[in-house]
């Protein structure tokens, strides 16, 4: 988990909305550990305002799922980055497709402002 670009790791629930609504874009994710339940992380995502929260777990063969909208079949993937991929699709069963990685790269960079002086 550690080397997916959108792993934010123990931030908490507060501190994943914020990171979402700075970057402002609906279809906005990041996933982050589970603030609940140990060793489970949650794919958060932005869309008209509200962050959807969805679980990610392991099973006991290591194939990757999420918890989704009541109704939808639930799909086991062998990687997180394959489960990713697929939510990038319309009709997966969460408000709306992963559209735009925020990333611990983005979030933690340095933001340089030039300042001219008349």
């Amino acid at each position: 988990m550690e080397d997916l670009p959108v792993y934010h790791g123990p931030i908490g629930m507060e501190e994943g909305e914020r990171r979402l609504a700075q970057d402002g874009r609906d279809g906005g994710y990041l996933v982050r550990d589970s603030d609940s339940v140990a060793g489970v992380y949650c794919l958060c995502v932005l869309y008209n305002g509200f962050v959807y929260t969805y679980r990610l777990h392991k099973d006991a063969a290591g194939s990757w799922a999420a918890e989704t909208t009541p109704g939808v079949q639930k799909r086991y993937f062998r990687q997180i980055r394959n489960l990713i991929a697929a939510f990038q699709k319309p009709g997966q069963g969460i408000a709306i497709p992963l559209l735009h990685a925020v990333t611990k790269l983005k979030e933690n960079s340095l933001m340089m402002t030039t300042v001219c002086l008349k």
